[in-house]
């Protein structure tokens, strides 16, 4: 299949800050871009060349997508599958197609195709009924990690559970759906691996990321990860056969859990460019999203390389408004960093605004010029 040439356009189902970089890059290629999403003033929205104000399963606006885009492709896993068979029809190019779409917006079916692949996670078990959660409950200890099979994300939709009882409650509070129940195990980093995969198969990762999180939510993010060799190779070998298992199109993040012997788990699958990869927009060859509309609209994947010793991401939440706005004044003192905004107008306590990130020469250090450079921008206490 040959590349999509500058003057077609790219459709994106989701507005959010993901998808408002995949506008920027597909522009800066020669693209148009049309962005369907429900919010009027979604980040996306604000850079597009065409918005479609809708819900992802609106016919209407789906057959509009699809008769003024040569390709489409998504910024977030829980489109409905459904929202696909129009593009379908049209014989528009979808990436990532449905069958990856379809397995990663259910963690049963994904937690399956994972190991099916001969890779490890953590223990886990499909909770349908009371009776699923009481077998579960006692193979795994009286303890897990419940979470729905699908939406969620952030800490959502999910509940660490003791006892019986207490894990009856919160399914029920859950509405009773679909879940999964995971052992919990004794984790001593949370990691990502980024990875691109072109139509032709060619498939690159980027160095290990290592995440750290604060109330479920990504808080900073430092590559490379401060892991063995042996564990990162492991972590960058699985991501690229999942890829290929998948038969995945674009950019994609898997994440593990790395357990205090250094043996690897699989936590879940991303199939779309990840907030841990948002450090490569600064510090890598090609960033995430170069990445992925190079691949969904036909290019080939290009090599994954940093072109710094290491590098650091910090999210930069709503609650860093709460005393008023942040003094961006104060990062003229810090060269080494580089300030992102997603154009959302209000402000939330654990909304995602933007992020900072910056480089030096260890992994310790960039994590610090991060840090510091976030601190800076708040309010004096009076």
């Amino acid at each position: 299949m040959k590349p999509l040439l500058p003057g077609a356009t790219l459709g994106i189902l989701g507005g959010g800050q993901l998808g408002r970089y995949m506008a920027i890059v597909a522009q800066q290629r020669g693209y148009r871009v049309a962005v369907l999403d429900p919010q009027e003033d979604a980040p996306a929205h604000q850079v597009a060349h065409y918005r479609i104000v809708a819900a992802y399963d609106d016919p209407t606006a789906l057959g509009q997508l699809a008769e003024i885009c040569q390709a489409v492709t998504f910024e977030f896993e829980n489109v409905p599958a459904s929202s696909l068979e129009p593009f379908q029809k049209a014989g528009v190019r979808i990436h990532p197609g449905a069958k990856a779409l379809a397995i990663c917006q259910d963690r049963i079916l994904e937690k399956t195709a994972i190991n099916a692949c001969d890779i490890e996670t953590a223990r886990w078990a499909p909770i349908r009924t009371e009776a699923d959660l009481y077998g579960a409950l006692e193979r795994f200890g009286e303890t897990g990690i419940l979470k729905t099979a699908r939406s969620g994300y952030d800490g959502k939709g999910q509940a660490k559970v003791r006892g019986t009882a207490h894990a009856i409650q919160a399914w029920k509070a859950m509405g009773a759906v679909e879940c999964v129940l995971e052992e919990i195990v004794p984790f001593a980093m949370e990691c990502s691996v980024l990875a691109a995969r072109d139509v032709e198969g060619n498939c690159f990762t980027h160095p290990v990321c290592e995440n750290m999180h604060t109330h479920h939510i990504l808080d900073v993010t430092v590559s490379p990860a401060r892991v063995s060799e042996s564990a990162a190779r492991a972590m960058r070998s699985r991501t690229a056969r999942i890829a290929q298992e998948l038969d995945y199109v674009g950019h994609l993040a898997v994440e593990f859990f790395v357990l205090p012997d250094g043996e690897v788990l699989v936590n879940e699958i991303a199939p779309r460019p990840h907030n841990s990869g948002h450090l490569t927009i600064d510090t890598a060859t090609a960033s995430q999203f170069e990445e992925h509309v190079r691949c969904v609209t036909g290019w080939p994947v290009l090599p994954y390389e940093m072109n710094v010793q290491a590098a650091a991401m910090s999210n930069l939440l709503g609650d860093a408004w709460e005393g008023g706005e942040p003094r961006w004044e104060r990062l003229a003192e810090h060269p080494d960093v580089r300030l992102h905004l997603y154009g959302k107008a209000e402000a939330r306590p654990g909304r995602k605004m933007g992020h900072i990130t910056g480089w030096a020469d260890c992994a310790d250090e960039a994590e610090r010029v991060v840090r510091n450079a976030r601190e800076a921008l708040k309010q004096d206490s009076v």
